[in-house]
């Protein structure tokens, strides 16, 4: 860790906000909110090689850390949910309900309009929603506009233009769709009244709604004025009507939210389910798919979707009923508390009708969750490349080889032994994902290839399975029957081997073996799926060769071109005849003598005495 990342890391406040980890770029890799920055920030950097492995990559790529102190928890809630929206963090869970949903608004101005929007602003207005299912929330538009006659032109409705006489009745008037606020003809507190009731019904007060209209309409009887009661009872059978379209699901007038969470470990993806119940009527549902979930328990998933939710709600229920504990009740329920302005029932209901709802719930997550792998696999299919799905034909796979990994070893002469990984994503190069080996263990050479296999391949995997990392759809070795059998025994010691196909792809006939197989598979030489595989062989190779490259340029400054008196010509040539540094170190002196003359074989055997006596015994 650099030295001002830890400073900064000592010196953050001890208060509520949110924290940014981002990379040596600048790219924002994670967002995450807590009660006490300091302590939630250095936490990350305690104890890491005992994390899972997203978090420990995370950490390792943490170059430094942005804070945004907020006042209140709520409020690093709220913020938190608006930045991982903006930047999408490739280390965040990834909740896939992240479109713009549409909201229904009452405008702040004079004889308030009602009508759809997909932006929020600040400006006094009262916003409800947001709604998953635009059909609904059209519905309900279409049920306000017929039952309580508001305005849906955008005329400036102030004082002043309407006594001067501005504005003229217009044909929502006259097929009595409006009441004419815009000459006069409504009072203002008549119109407010009516926004009230609008609110009602948003909010899905339907059943409170139509008792106190019928209260009113009995009051405007008894007072004789029977035009208003007869529109009154107008509104009643209308909104009964709205109400019969509502699915009961308790007898208990009560508002709650129900939500249920649906998880596929195997495929690292979950869903979740949300019900809004208004006046024990369900009004409302929402939706969430989630992926790159791997070391998420249900109960941080369940607490991320809760958060998500409220961090963008308009309405809080009496009631949140769950069918998984969440990992943080506390701070769910003082959000809630701030935001209702009393405490709001968190319940994790077992037996009876409240466990026979959220069982209903739960039955919708998972019918959501299987509709969500569905969705993956057509979509999967629809974008595999044809030498993808002939690959898989030919080779009999039990899925689509999407992600290739291809390995090969290379050096020079015996020495300087590096080893390449290249993956292939969809019959591509994802070159952000190659990896590179220095072999630790054998020298080289063509008798020590297949152990050079062995160690890159079991370093590989053995870590990959460490750090809950991607494995491949299908490994391919680059070479025969004997590297691909040093690779198969890697894999059995990394515990990865039968968790995909392995195949080994000989140079001279192009010949594909499965391990233990006496026979090569057959694959025509022209066909898309055995030139996909020369294509990730020939990439592994290029690839390798060019770090051996550069492990050669390397060693040629940083040891030879030290030794006083030899310049790059001679350095050069040194290494083209020895393969290494530690070739040229490990020669005699009459060897050395062949290669150069007298006087440098003296200057290099004196530098590699000195450097030896300063190394120590």
């Amino acid at each position: 860790m650099e030295d001002i990342l830890r400073e900064k890391l000592a010196n953050l406040p001890k208060k509520p906000g949110v924290y940014q980890h981002k990379d040596a770029d600048g790219k924002v890799l994670y967002v995450g909110k807590a009660k006490n920055l300091r302590s939630r920030v250095n936490s990350y950097f305690k104890a890491a090689g005992h994390r899972e492995g997203r978090l420990r990559a995370l950490v390792r790529k943490v170059a430094d850390v942005d804070i945004i102190v907020t006042d209140t928890e709520a409020e690093a809630l709220i913020l938190e949910n608006n930045l991982i929206k903006r930047f999408r963090p490739r280390y965040n869970v990834n909740l896939k309900d992240d479109k713009s949903y549409p909201y229904i608004v009452v405008k702040k101005e004079p004889f308030p309009r009602v009508f759809p929007t997909r932006r929020i602003y600040k400006d006094g207005s009262r916003y409800f929603g947001p709604y998953a299912d635009v059909k609904s929330m059209r519905l309900m538009l279409d049920t306000i506009r017929s039952i309580f006659k508001l305005r849906t032109c955008s005329l400036n409705l102030s004082p002043k233009p309407i006594a001067d006489g501005k504005y003229s009745v217009c044909l929502q008037y006259h097929i009595k769709k409006c009441l004419g606020p815009c000459v006069a003809l409504e009072s203002e507190d008549h119109y407010d009244n009516t926004v009230r009731q609008v609110e009602q019904l948003l909010n899905g007060k339907t059943g409170t709604l139509i008792r106190l209209l019928k209260d009113d309409m009995k009051d405007q009887a008894a007072a004789m004025k029977f035009e208003i009661a007869a529109d009154l009872r107008n509104r009643i059978h209308a909104l009964e009507k709205y109400a019969e379209r509502q699915k009961v699901v308790s007898l208990e007038e009560v508002d709650r939210d129900l939500f249920a969470l649906a998880v596929d470990r195997e495929e690292a993806i979950a869903s979740a389910a949300m019900f809004q119940v208004r006046d024990g009527k369900i009004v409302g549902s929402r939706q969430q798919y989630l992926n790159r979930i791997e070391e998420e328990s249900d109960a941080a998933l369940m607490q991320l979707v809760v958060e998500r939710y409220y961090s963008e709600a308009t309405f809080f229920p009496d009631e949140v009923f769950l069918d998984t504990p969440l990992e943080d009740p506390d701070t769910v329920a003082a959000f809630l508390r701030e935001q209702k302005g009393r405490n709001i029932l968190l319940h994790e209901p077992k037996r009876g009708d409240k466990a026979a709802l959220i069982r209903m719930v739960s039955s919708n997550a998972a019918l959501i969750l299987e509709e969500f792998k569905q969705q993956r696999v057509v979509q999967g299919e629809g974008r595999l490349p044809h030498a993808v799905r002939q690959l898989q034909d030919d080779l009999k796979l039990a899925k689509p080889p999407r992600r290739i990994e291809c390995f090969d070893v290379s050096h020079l002469g015996g020495t300087g032994v590096v080893a390449s990984c290249v993956v292939f994503i969809d019959g591509k190069p994802r070159k952000s994902e190659y990896r590179s080996f220095k072999v630790r263990t054998v020298g080289g050479g063509r008798s020590d290839d297949f152990a050079s296999m062995e160690e890159v391949v079991r370093r590989r995997y053995t870590r990959r399975m460490e750090e809950n990392g991607s494995l491949p759809d299908l490994l391919v070795i680059d070479g025969g029957k004997g590297q691909l059998t040093s690779a198969s025994a890697a894999l059995r010691d990394a515990g990865v081997y039968g968790k995909f196909p392995v195949v080994g792809l000989a140079k001279k006939l192009e010949e594909v073996f499965f391990p233990g197989d006496k026979e090569s598979v057959f694959i025509p030489r022209a066909s898309a799926s055995l030139q996909l595989l020369q294509r990730a062989r020939n990439e592994a190779h290029r690839f390798a060769v060019q770090l051996q490259r550069k492990q050669r340029k390397a060693e040629l400054k940083t040891e030879l071109t030290d030794v006083p008196g030899i310049g790059e010509h001679t350095a050069r040539k040194l290494i083209k005849q020895f393969g290494s540094v530690k070739g040229v170190r490990a020669a005699d002196e009459e060897q050395l003598r062949d290669a150069v003359g007298p006087k440098t074989v003296a200057r290099l055997v004196a530098y590699f005495e000195g450097n030896d006596e300063l190394a120590g015994p």
